[in-house]
């Protein structure tokens, strides 16, 4: 195959996989977190989850075929020029972008991390002004690390430990990055955009078991936006979607290149949920999206964790496997540890929609003040 016929292959592979728009199903509809999730045998017994992980895997192989080719190293140029000068100056852009977040968080306020994380303590949004006051100088960033890690562990008062699950490794990551940062050790500073490489990639590689365990929480934002389907049936599009999450978090741990493009699809599939989900998601994923963008910046090619191993193309599929297999019973296991067999049925979160209730858009919920007008629960 010839080198540019190559590189269209792959990344038309990569188009092959549903860019759905990745709002976080729990700031847009009612939820029971204790609920008994749709068995594993269901979600394995499902042709299109299969054909997600083919597609993927398709994906991650040609890549890999074009990084140990005499074009993997143009494509790296390529990228580098582009993103050069964010790379010159990463370690600001981390800085501000994570500053910024708190900032929002602040000005939105009764939150603690994310939308569906709300609190009536007002003294927590001056937490997080004081989290974003400490970013800024390189002494005191130790302690917005520290402050984070301490806003995940004040949820606990009010959620459960299974529901923080899904924020736990990307806070953790954020946490090290800003420990890691300012520190004299050169060696442990060189792990600080891996650190915050691994807190996201596990993060998305947890959160996607949502559409496999619980189908039917995504069913309210199909109905209220039928478009995100992409005119893919629902039950097609929500398993394929979370295939793409899935390995997508999963190619973050990988091969440089590898790692780059999972970065620029998932940025794309970030940005796209904006414009239906608006501010919400934009604040809710500001962090995800910042990420990404370093990691799509970042001009290391050494691969660290497993270098060996990851060289050969049959480890794409045996390690794609193997993620499978440890988040699957971790988050299944977990569930079964917190809840129980029954699960806890008790009720739902109160509903929640991207919109108030309106003539044109009638599933959203309808307000005691009148139709069209915020939500009063």
């Amino acid at each position: 195959m010839r080198r540019s016929s190559l590189g269209a292959a792959v990344f038309g592979c990569a188009m092959a996989m549903p860019l759905a728009a990745q709002a976080h199903v729990k700031w847009f509809a009612p939820y029971i977190v204790g609920a008994p999730p749709q068995p594993i045998s269901t979600v394995l017994t499902d042709p299109w989850f299969w054909i997600g992980i083919v597609l993927v895997v398709i994906f991650f192989v040609l890549t890999r075929l074009v990084e140990i080719s005499p074009f993997g190293a143009r494509v790296h140029d390529g990228l580098d020029r582009v993103t050069g000068p964010l790379w010159k100056r990463l370690d600001d852009y981390v800085r501000v972008t994570v500053g910024a977040f708190f900032v929002a968080v602040f000005s939105v306020g009764g939150v603690y991390l994310t939308p569906d994380l709300k609190t009536p303590a007002e003294w927590v949004s001056w937490l997080q002004l004081l989290i974003a006051a400490c970013i800024f100088s390189r002494k005191t960033m130790p302690l917005a690390g520290i402050g984070i890690l301490a806003l995940w562990f004040l949820a606990i008062r009010d959620y459960d430990l299974f529901h923080l699950f899904d924020y736990l490794a990307l806070g953790a990551g954020v946490a090290a990055y800003l420990i890691l940062e300012p520190s004299k050790n050169e060696t442990w500073r060189s792990h600080r955009f891996e650190a915050l490489r691994w807190g996201l990639a596990i993060a998305l590689m947890w959160s996607s078991l949502e559409k496999f365990a619980y189908p039917d929480w995504f069913y309210p934002l199909v109905l209220e936006k039928p478009f995100l389907t992409f005119g893919l049936p629902r039950d097609v599009f929500i398993p394929m979607a979370g295939v793409a999450e899935f390995t997508m978090g999963f190619g973050l741990l990988w091969t440089p290149l590898i790692r780059r493009l999972s970065a620029i699809a998932l940025i794309v599939i970030f940005t796209a949920a904006v414009w239906p989900f608006g501010r919400v998601d934009l604040i809710g994923h500001g962090l995800i999206m910042a990420i990404l963008v370093a990691v799509a910046c970042d001009q290391c090619r050494v691969t660290r964790f497993l270098p060996s191993l990851k060289v050969h193309l049959p480890a794409i599929p045996a390690g794609i496997a193997t993620a499978l297999v440890v988040f699957a019973t971790g988050y299944w296991g977990l569930h079964l540890a917190f809840y129980g067999a029954e699960g806890f049925t008790g009720p739902a979160t109160a509903e929640k929609a991207t919109h108030s209730h309106n003539a044109e858009q009638p599933h959203g919920p309808i307000s005691d003040t009148g139709i069209g007008a915020p939500p009063t629960k």
